[in-house]
């Protein structure tokens, strides 16, 4: 009876040993296959199709990683009065989860009072680049900008790109830029060329150029237009045209947007490049006089953050 007794409790710690083994090979397999099956499901997210809109060629890839983007606005040295009011109008803008740098832009100072003046802006403000050029609208400043840009911020302690994205833009052109940094969060950050397609009625950003009024192009193309010849062989002439073939010309911008009619003239006098302003806008052109100004800023209600005091009032 005893023997019996003592066989059946070895059979019994046999059997749990081996049974306790099996779930363990059991719940081994079902990790990896649990993990394998995560790991696809992520490659199918990441390589899953996109649809595109607007004649855009893409491949959408967004990322929550935060974005950063250089505006270089091209002016005038003695333009003081029109920079220290575009400082307001960028200075009230804050999207979030982005980096933007705003820069005013233009060649070599040529004046006395310029070196005083514009070297206390710089103390003051920080968001001046003077170019090693001498002051032009098409024979070359454009190209002068990007291919500075990667010298002025190279550094060993950054990050890499300093900016993702690098803008060019008139001084007579609003730039939302809470507008412009969504519609970049989805976009590539590779191969980029983005902007207002011209010919105007074109939505086809493969057609031509994009307008002079705010072009964008990720920073490896920035590098490219350092390194190539090609644009060294083509500085003059319209400088957003002459853009447009070097990039053409050198088969990059594989990746494009039109942000057409985000985008557009503003509309008076109207013409085939204007719009009326509407809420989904990115940026408004041609503001040549201060009534424009004024009517765009308030149709976009700029003010409407503006805290209650009792050190002012205004109506």
């Amino acid at each position: 009876m005893m023997k019996t007794m003592k066989h059946a409790g070895k059979r019994f710690i046999l059997s749990s040993f081996f049974f306790i083994v099996f779930l363990c090979i059991l719940a081994s397999i079902n990790e990896l296959r649990f993990d394998s099956l995560l790991e696809f499901s992520k490659r199918a997210l990441s390589y899953a199709p996109s649809n595109s809109s607007s004649g855009n060629n893409l491949v959408v890839k967004p990322s929550s990683d935060e974005i950063r983007l250089l505006i270089g606005i091209l002016t005038l040295p003695d333009q003081y009065h029109r920079r220290h009011f575009l400082r307001l109008i960028y200075g009230t803008q804050s999207p979030a989860g982005v980096k933007v740098d705003v820069k005013f832009v233009f060649c070599n100072l040529t004046k006395e009072d310029q070196k005083v003046l514009v070297a206390l802006e710089i103390m003051r403000y920080d968001d001046i680049m003077i170019l090693n050029c001498k002051e032009n609208m098409n024979k070359g400043k454009t190209y002068t900008y990007f291919s500075s840009l990667p010298e002025m911020f190279s550094t060993s302690d950054g990050p890499y790109p300093p900016y993702h994205y690098v803008l060019k833009g008139d001084d007579d052109a609003y730039l939302r830029l809470e507008s412009l940094v969504e519609s970049l969060r989805p976009l590539p950050r590779e191969d980029l060329y983005y902007g207002y397609v011209i010919p105007c009625p074109s939505m086809d950003p493969f057609v031509h150029y994009m307008s002079g009024m705010g072009y964008l192009v990720s920073w490896d193309i920035v590098e490219w237009i350092r390194d190539s010849d090609i644009p060294k062989i083509r500085l003059e002439g319209p400088e957003d045209k002459i853009f447009g073939d070097w990039i053409r010309e050198g088969h990059r911008g594989k990746n494009r947007y039109n942000a057409k009619w985000s985008m557009y003239n503003y509309p008076e006098p109207p013409t085939r490049c204007t719009h009326e302003l509407w809420p989904d806008t990115v940026a408004v052109h041609l503001l040549k006089t201060q009534e424009k100004w004024i009517k765009t800023l308030q149709y976009f209600n700029v003010t409407q953050n503006l805290k209650p005091s009792k050190l002012y009032h205004i109506p």
